[in-house]
């Protein structure tokens, strides 16, 4: 429980939660995905006093983003992650952008760790709230600047850098239609994960191991800024990364094992995307390092991450060989969306690491995600309409089926968008 001050004396204001969320929040509730869960009998709410409510508490949230305790100030931030995470505030963020920024930007400067940890994470969700525009690109302007700053500090904590990595890029990735600084946030990444490359011919192994954690949140956040490049900066970047990441194969780290195979399974799609004929002469010697991952029984490893390994390398090297991906559907309210390729997989995993259990309610009604999924205007249907709504596994695969082509199609456009001026594919 935090505390407000107001006239001099101490007032009680209890930190946001799910239950300040309200019942259009579906995304909390555990029948989300069933559609008799819509029609349920409840008592009767006043949703605009529950609106006041929780502008109220919001309101109050900012203020404590600039109280003398950093204890204080982390919780506000924290409280105000879960309500980003789990509501549409458009209109409520939209007045008060600009008193956010400044708040995020103070707190990233002047923080210690876990306060710039969460302010970093706000910045993420201020972004996804607002989505791309004019209002976002202002965001950036000003906290871009300072996430580099601090991802390149080396005086800085690595949980704070790690953190400001991935907000730099998902930060980029939502507002950047600038070519020139896309291209420079990339390179930030790039220098960055390519020091894990030289990792094991770093005499000094506790401190190459202590920033794994940072070089496979830069290598992720990079390969997120990957996907949204024009055709021809994509083929630089196979060029300069293919033949050196399967290095990272052989990390200590599970999870940087894990970003590496899931960065090269992308690569090879974006290179056959690019080049139908595209050759990689050192196949063999790759497919052989995939095939011992994907079928790893060291007696040194935990089964759990033993388990995990083997089925994500199971999924890469039949990316890399047989140009395959285990297509994944998944479910938001009435609707279903097909996961059918590592890019839409590295964008979903992405946002879904950010919104945690929002995702669904952001899948249903974020503008900016559906646009970027390709999902169309929020589907409005009423009670009565989702309790009877039922779609057929035929429909479904005649839908999955003739929305393939046009969602290949829309990746490359979605990356021409950002083409050098003068340049034809």
């Amino acid at each position: 429980m935090e505390v407000l001050w107001s006239g001099g004396q101490p007032r009680n204001v209890q930190p946001f939660s799910d239950e300040d969320a309200s019942i259009e929040t579906m995304s909390h509730c555990s029948g989300f995905s069933d559609p008799a869960s819509f029609t349920e009998d409840g008592p009767e709410v006043d949703e605009e006093a529950t609106q006041e409510d929780l502008e109220y508490k919001l309101k109050g949230f900012i203020d404590l983003t600039l109280d003398k305790s950093a204890k204080t100030r982390q919780a506000a931030l924290e409280s105000l992650k879960s309500a980003f995470s789990s509501k549409i505030l458009y209109e409520f963020i939209m007045e008060r952008r600009m008193t956010l920024t400044d708040s995020i930007e103070r707190c990233i400067k002047k923080g210690k760790s876990d306060e710039q940890c969460a302010a970093a994470g706000l910045a993420c969700l201020l972004c996804v709230q607002m989505g791309s525009g004019i209002e976002s690109e202002e965001i950036f302007k000003t906290l871009g600047p300072v996430l580099k700053k601090i991802v390149c500090d080396g005086t800085a904590s690595i949980q704070a850098r790690q953190a400001c990595a991935t907000c730099l890029g998902i930060c980029c990735f939502i507002v950047t239609d600038d070519i020139t600084e896309l291209y420079s946030t990339m390179e930030c990444l790039e220098n960055i994960f390519t020091k894990a490359y030289q990792r094991d011919r770093d005499t000094n192994g506790v401190s190459s191991t202590h920033n794994t954690v940072l070089h496979i949140s830069a290598l992720l956040a990079w390969t997120l800024l990957l996907t949204i490049c024009p055709m021809n900066e994509v083929k630089k970047k196979i060029e300069m990364h293919l033949h050196k990441l399967p290095s990272l194969l052989s990390c200590d780290d599970l999870n940087m094992r894990i970003a590496a195979g899931e960065t090269l399974a992308l690569l090879f799609e974006l290179a056959r995307e690019t080049d139908a004929d595209f050759f990689y002469e050192d196949m063999d010697l790759l497919t052989e390092k995939l095939r011992a991952l994907a079928t790893d029984g060291n007696k040194h490893r935990a089964k759990v991450d033993k388990r995990k390994q083997r089925s994500v390398f199971r999924d890469v090297l039949r990316a890399v060989e047989e140009r395959d991906f285990p297509t994944e559907m998944v479910k938001f309210g009435p609707e279903r969306m097909y996961i059918d390729c590592w890019v839409k997989k590295q964008t979903y995993d992405t946002f879904k690491e950010i919104l945690g259990s929002g995702m669904q309610y952001h899948l249903q009604s974020n503008d900016f995600l559906r646009n970027v999924f390709e999902l169309g205007p929020p589907v409005m249907l009423d009670a009565a309409t989702l309790k009877t709504m039922k779609i057929s596994r035929f429909e479904r695969h005649l839908y999955n089926s003739a929305a393939f082509k046009a969602r290949t199609k829309a990746r490359s456009k979605c990356r021409d968008k950002r083409a050098d001026v003068g340049e034809f594919f």
